[in-house]
């Protein structure tokens, strides 16, 4: 499985499919330029291609520095389709980020998941992660 990072116009095309299916709310005509202002804002994304040569599977992240944490890495999307799971792929995305922290000296990786994603949560726990708060928000 090789992992590669969204860095063209093309393979940003390339994950479009899952970014939308596991986004929803985002507007398919606004894709592009949705992911240009992420991008310029310092989110990364990786992916590995499907059958089809499409993204099967992808993890957007960026990089934060905070004084309760540190260098950290942010989990903002990690989503397979699924016709892709149970193969191995979000595993491997997720190795993908603890490598790139590792080469980075970076100290935690954080994400938020939904209470409702069991299955997500199972994944994550058996790759390390641990439940260490809750995340509050509101919306303005």
């Amino acid at each position: 499985m090789e992992i590669r990072t969204a860095t063209t116009q093309e393979d940003l095309i390339s994950c479009q499919q899952a970014l939308l299916a596991f986004r929803t709310h985002l507007e398919p005509a606004h894709y592009l330029d949705t992911m240009e202002a992420v991008i310029n804002d310092g989110y990364q994304l990786a992916f590995i291609s499907g059958d089809n040569g499409s993204a099967a599977g992808i993890v957007g992240y960026r990089y934060i520095n905070m004084l309760r944490t540190g260098k950290t890495i942010y989990i903002d999307d990690l989503f397979v389709l699924p016709e892709y799971r149970g193969k191995g792929y979000a595993i491997q995305l997720l190795a993908h980020i603890r490598r790139i922290a590792e080469a980075n000296q970076v100290k935690q990786v954080h994400l938020d998941s939904g209470y409702q994603l069991n299955p997500a949560h199972r994944l994550y726990l058996n790759q390390g992660f641990i439940l260490n708060c809750l995340h509050f928000a509101y919306s303005v």
